[in-house]
Parts: structure tokens; C-alpha cells; sequence
């Protein structure tokens, strides 16, 4: 008998006895099999049901777990109803499915899950051995433009990150239209109730699961530490904005989040971009004018779907997230400005060349692209990068991710929140020749000591590196500071003096901001900008 069919068999024979078990005695599959080898089932039971996961040496896992019920149907575009409890012994050996988005051949660090609508499922890693009190919790959220990625993307891998005593959890949230679509028809159908972000109400609901049910998994509802890159840091960025995640998480981490976002008015006058505006040209576009929420709810996933992608965004038919006025009320900008974000322990960062692995003859039409979402011009910027070459080189990546991440720092350091800011500028030995910096992601598999996950040769000098970031992760997530052992020591940022963690080619240490003159002047020049536009 193969190794798979071993397995296979061993988990039916646990399985079935453990249902004899709980029909009998209730709470028996609360309990981990005795004498458990790598790959053979462990049980628990939390309050929908009883799991059967995985022992995966040292780490157990729990997989495609619900946190809500599957938005289909008349539940397509409605907020998050709760997850219904399950007789007998629930499967958790492996993933759901991915939450439904485009799969670009170009990509290959993606799942390979099927897609569905029915997708808000989540997975726990947590360490093999249960301590007598609960341990700290990490929840990632995925990054993907809202668009595309799922927690099921091997580099999400929690066990590394949970063998440092956290406890690990990935999820899925509604992407594309299906996560964000505001339509006439849909607000009036929602009354006072949020509409439009059905994927940051998807990440509230997990976030709510965890409070109510990590316990039962090994982990501690009330130190759970939110982290999320790219559009997942860009949630974080929100939940820490939302009065519906207060006392959700206590720490948060940022990775290549933005800030400076400018989020579309649920409505706006005539002529102006609205999501209300955006799904209506949507509609019309598969000719569906007047729609009824039933309308639009009869159509098929396919349609809905689109050939929304990251390279073919459909700007005039996607938003992204919304201010709806009652989930998403604020700019991110103007509620750090304003102190009026969670006062939540954050790390924020992004990493130094983040549009770096776009060939060089592109360079000059993705830096026109990024003016187009700004209110600053390019006669404006050539004041501060002084040459067309570095200004198409370095301004998308430090107007669109660095910029922000060290303004919101300041801002939250002027709160009196403490904050810790990064650099992340490391580039594996083998990729040295193709890249002169850390491009948009480049460091995921380094948070979480997943270099094994990726394609190519990685260096005793790359896993000293991950071993480092994933050190600092479960030490925040633990302490509510980034105080790793045996690693240098992260100061927490002050504005005046202006020191970060610097994650370069000759290791981790600290220093000032990269670039700091030049991210000052953009700065103040998109301040300007911002004060007079309408």
C-alpha cells in the first residue's frame, strides 16, 4: 500500500472510531490520539463540531475549516451569516476550496485549489504539544490586489511560524465583484446595514470566529496579532480604522500595505466615480440595466467574474474596497491623521525596490499608470527624483507603498502607539543579477521560513534571513514587540530620529530610513496636492 492510501486508510479507521466516540461519549474527539506519528489524524472539537486534522510532526493542522455560512445563492452579495455546526467528524486534513479569481499562468506561487463561491474556510496551524496556557495567535490575510490569492498559497504555510509557539491562521475572503460590488439595488436592499465590502466583512466574521474558537485549538482569543501584505496589509490597515474589529486583535503587521489609498464614495453627484456608479457600468455591461438585487444575483459566476485580473484591473467596472459609510467610514490617511486608529502595538514596512521586477523599458508607462490614481504631477515629482530614469524607477514604489508606510509610522508614534518601522531590501544570492532590489512580495517567503515553497536555489545566508523575520513575527505576535532572540534589537520608531529595521544583503540591522530626504519632499508634496483637491 503507497504512502497516500496509507494514510487515507489510517484517518478512515481514526475517523470511524472517533464518530463511535462522540455519539457516545460527546467530547471524546477533543483528544489527541495517543503516540501520533507525522501524518497520521489528531482530533479536536470546537464549538460547531468535532475536526479531524493532521499531525504534521511538530505541528498539528486543522484545514478548510467554515467561519461563515457559503455566500451563495440569495447570499451572494449579503454580509457574512455564521457557519452552521456539523454532526459526527468533520474532514480538516485538507484545504477548501479558493475563494473564485482569475488563475494567471505567470504566477506561480498561487494555490492550486478549485474556486467557488463557497469559500470562507480557514486552517489553523498549532504546535504539536499543548501548553497549560493558551498561546499568542497570528492571523494573516492574503494579499492579491482583492483580486486574486487565497490562505491556502503554499508560502502561507503556517507550521515553521507555529513551531515557534504561535498558533497560525490563513483564510479565505470574497475577492473581485463578489467581495466588492456596491449597485443601486443592493444599498436599498441593505438598509442601515453594511453593504458593498463584502470581503472585509468576510475578514471581520474570521477574525470573530477566531475570538470565539481558538481556545479550543490551542491559541489565546485576546492575543491574536492581525498581519497581511500588499492588499492584506491594506485591510489591516482598515480593520485597524473599523469600529466592528475593536478588541479583535491586539497587534497588527503591515507588510507593503499603502495608506495613501483613495478609497470611491459608495455614491457621488452625477459624472463622478462611485461604487454605486462602477457596478451600474458593470450591469450595463452584461446588459443589465434597472437591475433588481435577484437580477443581478441570477448571474452566472462566470459573468460576475469577468476577465478581471491584476495586469487587466477593469478600473471602470471594479473598485476594490468602498467608503460605505457604515463598515468603511474613513480614509486610512485621515483616521491615523485624526489618532482614530485601533491603539494596537504595529509593525509596518514595505520592502525597497517593490516594482522592481517590472522589465525597464516598462518602467516609464507603469510610473504614468501610478499618476493616474494621484493628485500630484509629473512636472511636480520631477522636482525631487530630478531625471526621467529615477523617477520611473524609484517613485512607483516609494509614492505607492514606502512613503505611506512611513508616514502612517509617524502618525501612529505621534498617537503615542508604539511602532516599529522596516526596510526590507534583502535579495537572495541567486537572484542578484536579475534584481537590484526586493520586489512587491519578495520577503512572504521569508516571514513565514518558507524559502523550501519557492522555485529556484536558496542560500544558508537567505534562511538566515528568514529565520531572522520569522523570529521578529512570532516575538511581536507573543510580546506585543519585536524583541527576537538572538537578533539585533528593533528599536521603536520616533520620528525624530528616524530609525528602522534595514533587511539587506549583509543581514538585519538598524539605521535610518532609506531615502529619507526624498520621501520627505514626497511627502509634503502630496500633502499640498491633497489639500486642495475637491
Amino acid at each position: 500500500m503507497d504512502q497516500t492510501r496509507r494514510l487515507r486508510s489510517v484517518r478512515a479507521a481514526w475517523t470511524a472510531a472517533c464518530l463511535g466516540l462522540t455519539l457516545a461519549a460527546g467530547s471524546a474527539c477533543a483528544q489527541t490520539p495517543p503516540s501520533t506519528t507525522p501524518g497520521t489524524p489528531v482530533t479536536a472539537r470546537i464549538p460547531q463540531g468535532a475536526l479531524v486534522g493532521v499531525d504534521e510532526g511538530d505541528v498539528r493542522s486543522f484545514k478548510g475549516i467554515p467561519y461563515a455560512a457559503p455566500p451563495v445563492g440569495d447570499l451572494r452579495w449579503r454580509a457574512p451569516r455564521p457557519a452552521a455546526a456539523w454532526t459526527g467528524v468533520r474532514d480538516a486534513s485538507a484545504f477548501g476550496a479558493d475563494c473564485i479569481q482569475p488563475r494567471p499562468g505567470w504566477d506561480d506561487t498561487q494555490s492550486k485549489q478549485p474556486t467557488s463561491e463557497d469559500c470562507l474556510t480557514l486552517n489553523v496551524w498549532a504546535p504539536e504539544t499543548r501548553t497549560a496556557e493558551p498561546l499568542p495567535v497570528i492571523v494573516w490575510i492574503h494579499g492579491g490586489g482583492f483580486i486574486m490569492g487565497s490562505g491556502s498559497q503554499p508560502l502561507f504555510d503556517g507550521a515553521r511560524l507555529a513551531s515557534r509557539g504561535v498558533v497560525v491562521v490563513t483564510f479565505n475572503y470574497r475577492l473581485g465583484r463578489f467581495g466588492f460590488f456596491a449597485h443601486p439595488a443592493l444599498t436599498a436592499e441593505a438598509g442601515d446595514a453594511p453593504t458593498a465590502n463584502y470581503g472585509l466583512m468576510d475578514q471581520v466574521a474570521a477574525l470573530r470566529w477566531v475570538h470565539d474558537n481558538i481556545n479550543a485549538l490551542g491559541g489565546d482569543p485576546e492575543r491574536v496579532t492581525i498581519m497581511g501584505q500588499s492588499a492584506g496589509g491594506g485591510s489591516v490597515l482598515q480593520l485597524m480604522t473599523m469600529a466592528e474589529a475593536r478588541g479583535l486583535f491586539r497587534g497588527a503587521v503591515v507588510q507593503s500595505g499603502g495608506g495613501r489609498d483613495h478609497l470611491p464614495p459608495l455614491t457621488a453627484p452625477a459624472g463622478q466615480r462611485s461604487g454605486e456608479s462602477v457596478g451600474e457600468a458593470f450591469a450595463a455591461s452584461v446588459n443589465l440595466r434597472n437591475a433588481t438585487a435577484a437580477d443581478l444575483r441570477a448571474l452566472p459566476a462566470e459573468r460576475v467574474r469577468g476577465r478581471l485580473d491584476l495586469l487587466n484591473p477593469e478600473r471602470n467596472t471594479f473598485t476594490g474596497p468602498i467608503i460605505d459609510g457604515r463598515l468603511v467610514t474613513t480614509q486610512t490617511l485621515d483616521a491615523f491623521t485624526r489618532g482614530e486608529q485601533a491603539p494596537v502595538p504595529l509593525i509596518i514596512g514595505a520592502t525597497n525596490f517593490e516594482l522592481g521586477s517590472i522589465p525597464s523599458f516598462l518602467r516609464g508607462m507603469v510610473a504614468d499608470r501610478t499618476l493616474e490614481d494621484v493628485e500630484v504631477s509629473k512636472p511636480d515629482l520631477m522636482t525631487i527624483y530630478g531625471t526621467s530614469d529615477t523617477l520611473n524607477r524609484a517613485m512607483p514604489s516609494e509614492l505607492t507603498f514606502v512613503e505611506p508606510a512611513r508616514r502612517l509610522a509617524a502618525l501612529d508614534a505621534a498617537a503615542g502607539h508604539p511602532v516599529w518601522l522596516y526596510s526590507f531590501g534583502y535579495v537572495a544570492e541567486s537572484k542578484r543579477r536579475e534584481w537590484s532590489g526586493a520586489p512587491h512580495a519578495s520577503d512572504l517567503g521569508y516571514g513565514f521560513d518558507t524559502l523550501g515553497r519557492l522555485k529556484g536555489d536558496y542560500s544558508e545566508a537567505d534562511q538566515r534571513i528568514a529565520t531572522a523575520m520569522a523570529d521578529y513575527w512570532a516575538a511581536f505576535a507573543r510580546d506585543g514587540r519585536p524583541d527576537a532572540s538572538g537578533q539585533p534589537e528593533w528599536p521603536r520608531y520616533n520620528p525624530d530620529s528616524d530609525r528602522a529595521l534595514l533587511v539587506g544583503e549583509t543581514g538585519v540591522s538598524v539605521g535610518p530610513s532609506p531615502e529619507a530626504a526624498r520621501l520627505d519632499a514626497l511627502g509634503r508634496l502630496r500633502d499640498a496636492a491633497r489639500a486642495v483637491s475637491p
